[in-house]
């Protein structure tokens, strides 16, 4: 078998299992031009090096394609299509802890009002109003983007001010009450699709009025990132990404609740249950995601493991009431539940 065959067959399998593969699959087909359609047995560890060595790759890369073409190459062996593995020698690398990124209010303003440059790229099948709407539910809500992107009509239900969110990664579904300020945004939204005449039922489509596929919505939403001028600066391996919406739904949420008095040891485990999550170990760590001239500062005074209750720590809950987003002060919202008020996001966004 031939390596470009090889690779054909590799991938489709993995589709059929489920996975979108994308980007995965462009690694494999860049390995297939850079070698050649040569016999798969004739691969020489020297050449996947080449390979794993590319000009620019950081190091995150290098170990993601390593472990790509690990998996790959396995795959062949298992079925005796090659009799060993051409694998180099697996580099030693000092890994960096992943740190989530917390988007500042100004940030996300910036994202909205930016959506409009972003979008005027004729490749782009997202409208910028389309995109605004699906950032804002992200972020008023704390859903994944596969959860938003699942969205359909009836599970908007404008009368009692609640989405029904269907099959998450656990298989469980929810029915969230949102905000006001979001509710008037969705209704705003589901109009305009009417005007429009879409005759598919999810709840955010296309410009060409199918559902958004999701390796373009994430390359949108990194374009979008880079024309707003959104970067981290700590060294982190990461860029912010749409996914660190959902962090920041969490971490302004309990902010907010703290600044008003809130009991944590009762809305943690509402706000587990509100983004869909199974324990409240999942959501406890969202209490060390702060703005990082506070982390040091908090790490200190986290609550030591076995310890009942987040606010029996009097200095943890002091610190933690002085919180901020980023831009001087704490979220204005009640303490009675999870949703995030939007308007302030929508002020001089048109």
């Amino acid at each position: 078998m031939n390596l470009v065959a090889a690779i054909e067959t590799y991938v489709q399998r993995k589709r059929a299992e489920g996975l979108a593969y994308v980007s995965s699959a462009s690694y494999l087909v860049a390995l297939g031009r850079q070698i050649g359609n040569v016999p798969l047995g004739s691969v020489t560890a020297r050449e996947i090096l080449t390979f794993l060595d590319s000009p620019g790759a950081s190091s995150g890369t290098w170990m993601v394609k390593y472990r790509l073409l690990r998996g790959f190459f396995d795959f062949w062996l298992a079925r005796r299509e090659i009799d060993a593995l051409p694998m180099p020698v697996k580099r030693k690398i000092s890994q960096q802890p992943f740190v989530r990124h917390v988007y500042a209010r100004s940030e996300i303003r910036v994202l909205l009002k930016s959506a409009r440059i972003s979008q005027k790229a004729t490749r782009s099948n997202i409208d910028s109003t389309t995109l605004r709407t699906f950032l804002i539910f992200l972020y008023a809500t704390g859903a994944l983007a596969g959860e938003a992107l699942r969205l359909l009509i009836d599970d908007v239900d404008l009368k009692k001010g609640t989405v029904t969110i269907r099959g998450n990664r656990f298989n469980r579904s929810r029915t969230i009450p949102v905000s006001r300020d979001l509710m008037q945004v969705l209704r705003k939204h589901m109009l305009s699709r009417r005007r429009q005449g879409a005759q598919d039922h999810h709840l955010f489509l296309g410009k060409k009025e199918t559902g958004i596929n999701a390796s373009n919505l994430v390359q949108t939403f990194q374009r979008l990132r880079r024309i707003s001028g959104i970067r981290r600066h700590d060294d982190a391996n990461f860029q912010p990404r749409m996914y660190d919406l959902r962090h920041t739904f969490a971490v302004h949420r309990i902010a907010g609740w703290i600044k008003h008095g809130a009991d944590l040891n009762r809305m943690l485990p509402a706000l587990a249950a509100y983004m869909g999550l199974t324990d409240l170990r999942s959501i406890e760590r969202y209490l060390s995601l702060t703005p990082e001239r506070f982390r040091t500062q908090l790490v200190k005074l986290s609550p030591r493991r076995g310890q009942k209750r987040w606010r029996d720590n009097c200095e943890l809950m002091k610190f933690l009431s002085q919180l901020s987003d980023g831009s001087g002060h704490s979220h204005n919202a009640g303490a009675s539940t999870p949703t995030t008020k939007t308007s302030h996001l929508l002020r001089r966004q048109g």
